[in-house]
């Protein structure tokens, strides 16, 4: 634990200190936000398409009147389904990516390489993939979002007979533009989360393919669990904003 808050303090400083190693930021920038891209848009509609159908039928089976489905569908893929969602899947994806590479490092010696070399292995590895990141979370939870409310607005209008118009209006009425900030707020936490973590166990990483396995299994179910607990609080926070 100690490491861990001496490794996340160290990189956060990494950013400020020269060298700036802005071709390694570009190209970990590149592997989060790009290569995930189409994963996550692919299952950010899914899950949305599946919130509006469900909120309908329960809404109806309760009240008999699913009218303010689209609102709070659009409440829920806002503050909770498009970013958690998104950052689950950086998790699963870039998270791995992460543990294993370093994890890699470590056990062929070349983090010690560079510690010979003068070359902070936490600057070197950790700083890059800490700004990326969250940079590239960012942009990938405000892509969610978008996708999300339009996938719902599609099957509200082609299952429950809601016209965008009905859609919009009844959206504007439960969600305001600061709960999309706050969404990127969390984003930015999250994919702080998952390198920080990543590089963490990757560094702890035992010899042999079987420690390299471990870490990256560690690194996705600590980093998952830390998302959960974190949204949790993250919510409770802003919802004195509210």
């Amino acid at each position: 634990m100690i490491f861990f808050l001496r490794m996340s303090f160290a990189a956060i400083l990494g950013l400020f200190q020269k060298p700036f190693r802005s071709k390694e930021i570009i190209q970990q920038l590149y592997f989060v936000a790009n290569g995930s891209l189409v994963i996550i848009i692919f299952c950010v509609c899914f899950a949305a398409m599946v919130t509006i159908l469900e909120s309908s039928f329960h809404m109806k089976l309760v009240i008999q009147n699913d009218s303010m489905v689209p609102g709070f569908a659009a409440l829920l893929i806002l503050r909770e389904l498009g970013v958690v969602v998104t950052a689950l899947l950086l998790t699963s994806r870039v998270g791995a990516g992460f543990a294993a590479e370093v994890g890699s490092m470590q056990v062929t010696e070349q983090i010690d390489a560079l510690k010979m070399l003068g070359i902070d292995p936490i600057q070197y590895l950790v700083s890059p993939r800490l700004i990326a990141c969250v940079l590239g979370s960012v942009f990938l939870t405000v892509i969610a979002n978008l996708t999300c409310l339009y996938c719902a607005m599609l099957v509200s209008e082609s299952s429950l007979g809601y016209s965008t118009q009905m859609f919009l209006t009844s959206m504007r009425r439960f969600v305001n533009f600061h709960d999309l900030i706050f969404a990127m707020i969390k984003g930015a936490v999250f994919g702080a989360v998952i390198p920080l973590t990543s590089c963490y166990f990757g560094f702890f990483c035992k010899p042999g393919a079987d420690g390299v396995g471990k870490a990256t299994t560690q690194s996705v179910v600590f980093s998952s669990i830390a998302i959960i607990v974190l949204d949790f609080i993250l919510s409770y926070t802003f919802s004195f904003f509210y």
